[in-house]
């Protein structure tokens, strides 16, 4: 019987779970160097937890710096099944207010400052994310904020800008008129890397303002920020605890568990043996086949 890890990616907030047991920090090292932090692990029911302070504790790496390949590696190196990451973003649409939970289930990646891949010279894969998130963790998800008391919106494409800086008030608008939901800086290329690893990850965005676009509301200002993410964090954990609490005692296997099938393209007399090497944990699967 496989039974759940679940990975957590959020602020350190979220951690401080009540009935979490056996709880330790636990250092991964990563061949794709050093993850935001140590995982911080315990069980909740039948699952095993573990948390990853995505910009580490105190929040000292900024968007652009959070190295998303070693902290994938290191979650899937712990034996991570599943991974369910918590972010706060800007709303870009009038219906999505502060303070609204939005289950995202497509992203439109606008970074360019980031590695956005395991994979590259000598060992080369294309992995499909045209559906980047996985709907049963995402229902599971969305069931779980609801009963913690949150206003759920199911489904939502995230647009991830580079940052640190905010949206221009044109940017704004030029994303909502793509069709966007909501505007955040880390959850890519976090979702590719995840379907590389063959982890389904889903995505619980937590509206703390309306970004840049809305002419009669008071443009995005961090102290405003972290007063609504102060008001969502309590849901938040409460939402991790009531979803570890419903996961089933045995884990069915998802069609994400085999997301590189077929997927590498570079021969097996062609690969280079220190990206084998390199991708042990993310990647092992097929190339112990």
């Amino acid at each position: 019987m496989k039974t759940w890890t679940l990975g957590v990616i959020g602020g350190s907030g979220l951690y401080d779970l009540e009935g979490l047991e056996d709880r330790r920090w636990v250092t991964v090292d990563s061949p794709f160097g050093a993850p935001s932090d140590a995982l911080l692990t315990g069980r909740l029911g039948s699952a095993t937890l573990a948390f990853l302070p995505r910009h580490g504790r105190g929040h000292v790496l900024p968007p652009s710096q959070v190295n998303a390949r070693a902290n994938i590696d290191a979650l899937k190196r712990f034996g991570c099944t599943d991974i369910l990451s918590l972010s706060a973003v800007g709303s870009l649409r009038e219906a999505i207010e502060p303070g609204a939970f939005v289950v995202v289930d497509q992203f439109i990646d606008r970074t360019f400052a980031r590695e956005k891949s395991f994979f590259g010279p000598g060992l080369v894969a294309h992995v499909s994310v045209a559906e980047p998130v996985c709907p049963r963790l995402g229902a599971l998800a969305a069931d779980a904020a609801r009963a913690a008391g949150a206003r759920v919106v199911e489904g939502g494409c995230y647009l991830a800008m580079e940052g640190p800086q905010f949206s221009t008030k044109a940017e704004s608008a030029l994303y909502r008129s793509w069709g966007c939901d909501v505007i955040g800086m880390t959850n890519m290329p976090e979702a590719k890397l995840a379907r590389e690893a063959e982890l389904p990850y889903a995505s619980v965005a937590m509206v703390t303002d309306y970004d840049g676009w809305h002419g009669e509301i008071a443009h995005v200002e961090v102290a405003h920020i972290l007063e609504v993410m102060h008001a969502n964090s309590a849901k938040a954990r409460d939402l991790v605890r009531r979803l570890a609490l419903a996961l089933p005692a045995e884990r069915a296997p998802s069609p994400i568990d085999t997301a590189l099938d077929g997927a590498l393209i570079t021969t097996p007399e062609a690969r280079d043996p220190a990206m084998i090497e390199k991708l042990s944990a993310v990647a092992g699967r097929v190339l112990r086949a």
